[in-house]
């Protein structure tokens, strides 16, 4: 993980004279549309440019026909990913990793407002809307790396998909009723092989995701690792795995009976994994960006999103400095 502090200025005038912030949004939602309505309005305000995804501002448009959007500009459509200052979503995680999504490869930061559950990515909630608003037009926010994974199928010699993810890439069971056999491997060396739903290969960023969910263990942001866990795996080692950042993950789905895989990326990317396929996940060189207005404890923000009972804890114990000579007089 790596942190930067930049002046405003200079964050501007990397990018072009006229200041564009993209506004993501589950424009699905009512209250996500006029959060989104209500910050666009903020932005234009300031005199910064609001930018939004076409599929969103043309929801938009249907939902509320009268809302003054006729200024906001369209992305990818006159406002390319490298013109974008910063992105503010305004949802949950799914559409944290969405907006992850679009401006793969940039250096725009992405800074979250929680309108849904857990939200762990999110910096703020729904009542900090207008303060979040007023610091990323402020610049005023720290720029955090996290490391996301790039994922590579393989079948025989031929490369037949690759794609990215932030979270985690699962291989998956394609049929309820058939159980998915497969071995694993790590750094080029088989490791287990066994029948299961399927397994997850994690950045410590999903270690809270998917893999939380399936009994993996939660990774500190800070920690430089990979993870896998398998899910569900008939098999007396079938243990989590936290491997070093430049080991190769890998699953691959045996010959040995018909059933099919499928791999998920982030719960939004997929592809079918017919027998013999092969998913290997590595540390990708493009880090996914995330804009920080607070930089507490990460074991304050596991606390506080999974409301953990800590009622009772006093602290470590205060040492009493030892009495001088002269306190002994």
């Amino acid at each position: 993980m790596a942190q930067h502090r930049r002046q405003l200025d200079e964050r501007v005038n990397d990018i072009s004279p006229t200041r564009h912030i993209l506004v993501v949004s589950h424009t699905g939602r009512p209250d996500s549309i006029d959060a989104a309505l209500a910050v666009c309005g903020l932005l234009g305000d300031a005199g910064v440019v609001p930018v939004l995804p076409r599929d969103e501002w043309d929801d938009i448009r249907r939902a509320e026909p009268t809302a003054a959007i006729d200024d906001v500009e369209i992305l990818f459509d006159g406002v390319a990913c490298d013109d974008l200052e910063c992105v503010i979503v305004l949802g949950g995680d799914g559409t944290i990793l969405r907006a992850a999504e679009l401006i793969r490869g940039t250096r725009a930061p992405i800074v979250g407002v929680n309108l849904g559950h857990v939200g762990f990515l999110a910096e703020s909630e729904r009542d900090e809307m207008a303060d979040t608003v007023a610091r990323v037009l402020a610049a005023d926010y720290e720029v955090e790396e996290r490391f996301a994974l790039d994922v590579k199928v393989t079948n025989g010699d031929e490369v037949v998909y690759e794609t990215w993810a932030m979270n985690e890439a699962t291989v998956e069971k394609a049929s309820r009723e058939r159980m998915l056999e497969v071995v694993i491997e790590v750094d080029g060396r088989p490791l287990s092989s066994f029948g299961c739903d399927g397994v997850v290969m994690s950045t410590p960023t999903g270690s809270t995701a998917y893999s939380f969910s399936a009994g993996g263990p939660v990774v500190w942001p800070a920690v430089q690792a990979l993870l896998l866990v398998p899910l569900s795996a008939h098999a007396l080692f079938a243990r989590p795995l936290v491997v070093g950042p430049d080991s190769v993950l890998a699953v691959e789905v045996l010959s040995r009976t018909d059933a099919r895989g499928i791999l998920w990326c982030d719960g939004r990317r997929e592809h079918d994994l017919p027998p013999g396929a092969r998913v290997e996940c590595s540390r990708s060189d493009q880090p996914v960006r995330l804009a920080r207005l607070r930089t507490g404890p990460f074991t304050d923000r596991l606390v506080a999103k999974f409301q953990l009972p800590v009622t009772g804890w006093r602290g470590p114990a205060r040492v009493e400095a030892e009495p001088t000579a002269e306190g002994t007089r």
